[in-house]
């Protein structure tokens, strides 16, 4: 049996963990498109600010779209293990 010390620790890193799963994708698609755009817009000396903010804008609402259902299933599966631990710890 773990000591209540070591699972609280193991929570907290479930949650770095499942923050950088939730966040990770969408915050390197953002990255990888502003990267995109400001290399256009050096080659191009087009400094038109809707330019970069339009297609990174866009990137993340798309790629949020499409990791909804995971996400959504990665939070519940960590509130789960909170919930679960509460019962544990006899919090609730």
């Amino acid at each position: 049996m773990k000591s209540l010390d070591l699972r609280i620790v193991d929570l907290a890193r479930d949650l770095l963990v499942t923050a950088v799963m939730v966040a990770g994708p969408v915050l390197l698609v953002g990255l990888a498109v502003g990267l995109l755009v400001s290399l256009i817009q050096a080659l191009t000396s087009v400094q038109e600010q809707t330019m970069a903010l339009i297609p990174k804008m866009l990137a993340v609402m798309l790629v949020t779209l499409l990791l909804l259902a995971p996400a959504l299933r990665a939070l519940s599966e960590y509130t789960t293990r909170v919930l679960d631990q509460m019962v544990e710890f006899g919090l609730s």
